[in-house]
């Protein structure tokens, strides 16, 4: 994880994620958490997947796992994937829909390229975020819910389009339920256009998902694969020359620390050694038609986070 600072007026911090392989080729990014920024908002996981190339046979086949205390969000940008639940959700997620998945107080999933897709091979890129709950909703019920593309609304204006994932932003409101305050966008500049980044929510930041962009009036620019990081109520503007697509989450930061591990999320680090315990002795719902799961990992080192 590379961490740089900026003189750029408005910006925290960059973070340059490391590149992670998971295998045949399927890489991934991950900017939160780190070690040196926890959260924007109620985002505590923020993974780039991809661009992968599958061929033959192979595919995504992400088992069985289990989370608590957060609602995930999967955002393609390229291919398909079968989302298979524990309550009983059987959902392919294509490019432009979203996935939204209450945790609470426990529940398990699988993410597997589709059969159909496998003999003629298929390519695959996405974002994968999580959030974690407010501390009264963190036991809430287990839920899935999927939005198709029509129903997520966008704005176009000189070159900008903006598509809201997630949350609050410029004027739109999100279907996705969600148990906080928050914006998730997808923000696609054509050559030359801007985007006016707005003090809406305290805490923001951007992935450059493609391409570059530069703060109008200052000297520097951010490339693609960096989670730039803005500073509390900064208003800026975002130029790019060339074209870029860009990621922008944020919202309310919560007054209580959240404790990760693995899968885990919550604001009691007794609540995360019981969930421990509960998949070390399959204790956590299953999923029909799955067999396989994947072990709760051995402890690993204490990281320190701000």
């Amino acid at each position: 994880m590379t961490i740089r600072t900026s003189d750029i007026d408005g910006v925290d911090m960059v973070i340059l994620p490391p590149v992670r392989d998971l295998g045949d080729g399927f890489t991934v990014r991950r900017a939160l958490p780190s070690a040196h920024r926890r959260m924007v908002g109620p985002f505590i996981f923020f993974d780039q997947m991809g661009p992968a190339a599958f061929t033959g046979d192979e595919g995504l086949d992400v088992r069985p796992h289990p989370h608590i205390g957060l609602a995930t969000i999967t955002y393609l940008l390229e291919g398909e994937i079968m989302h298979r639940d524990s309550v009983g959700s059987v959902q392919p997620i294509r490019p432009g829909e979203v996935n939204w998945m209450t945790a609470g107080s426990g529940i398990v999933h699988s993410e597997r390229t589709p059969d159909a897709l496998r003999p003629t091979g298929s390519r695959l890129a996405g974002l994968q975020t999580w959030v974690a709950l407010p501390t009264a909703h963190e036991e809430t019920d287990p839920s899935f819910a999927h939005h198709k593309a029509d129903t997520i609304p966008a704005i176009e204006d000189a070159g900008t389009k903006l598509t809201l994932i997630v949350g609050t932003s410029d004027g739109l409101k999100s279907p996705v339920k969600t148990f906080s305050d928050m914006v998730y966008a997808d923000i696609v500049l054509a050559p030359g256009a801007r985007y006016q980044l707005k003090g809406e929510h305290v805490e923001r930041a951007v992935y450059v998902v493609s391409g570059e962009v530069e703060v109008v009036g200052q000297s520097g620019s951010f490339a693609a694969n960096e989670l730039v990081v803005f500073k509390p109520d900064a208003e800026i503007v975002l130029r790019s020359t060339a074209g870029a697509r860009l990621m922008l989450i944020g919202g309310e930061p919560f007054p209580e620390k959240r404790n990760i591990y693995w899968n885990f999320v919550s604001s009691s680090q007794d609540r995360i050694e019981q969930a421990k315990a509960d998949w070390r002795g399959q204790r956590f719902p299953k999923v029909p038609a799955e067999s396989e799961f994947i072990p709760l990992p051995e402890d690993p080192k204490p990281v320190r986070y701000p």
